[in-house]
């Protein structure tokens, strides 16, 4: 998970951790709220930009975003077929745009930079509130977002090669199980590193 940083100077690099996570949480639910498809495509236009800008290794930041691809095969027929396509492409956007802003920032941000940020944010309320453990949760569920996208890459993968065809509840099983066995050995680390009690 931590080698997901791609180095780099640019403006993206090196703005403020807060600023970036601020902004990045905004856009996340101004698209979510907007029922207007031309703002969901200009949201997704500005995260192009702002690849370009970050100039992050091409192969790299689609490697970040195709694993939804592949979630929005199965998705977006399912939600087309109930609430109608304009909805589901509504939904196909929002998600995209969603993960692509996640991945930017996983790829320009730090891990020590994600606790640095949250270590500031929370220390005026320090006598409530462990801000080291606070901005060590925030850092691994960023991480895990790609994470879990590669366990559902692979479990259809793993479906394709072996010719097979099943319900989503099939393809839902095994990412769980994955799922869980990855949280158990992440869990596993933490306690090695003393971060149990």
């Amino acid at each position: 998970m931590i080698g997901l940083y791609s180095p780099g100077t640019s403006l993206i690099h090196r703005a403020p951790t807060l600023l970036k996570l601020f902004l990045l949480s905004l856009c996340v639910v101004l698209i979510g709220i907007s029922p207007n498809p031309w703002v969901v495509g200009g949201a997704a236009a500005g995260v192009v930009l702002l690849f370009v800008m970050a100039q992050v290794p091409v192969r790299a930041a689609i490697a970040q975003i195709a694993p939804i691809l592949l979630i929005l095969l199965v998705a977006v027929p399912i939600q087309g077929l109930l609430s109608g396509w304009m909805v589901a492409a509504l939904m196909a956007g929002r998600l995209l745009v969603a993960v692509a802003l996640a991945a930017l920032f996983t790829m320009t941000t730090t891990v020590t930079a994600v606790l640095e940020a949250f270590q500031a944010l929370l220390r005026p309320f320090r006598r409530f509130i462990d801000a080291d453990r606070v901005g060590l949760l925030v850092a691994l569920t960023i991480r895990c977002i790609p994470l879990v996208s590669d366990i559902v890459r692979e479990v259809l993968e793993a479906r394709t090669a072996r010719g097979t065809r099943g319900s989503l509840l099939s393809i839902a099983v095994p990412v769980v199980v994955r799922s869980l066995y990855a949280a158990d050995a992440l869990g596993e680390a933490l306690i090695a590193r003393g971060l149990d009690d």
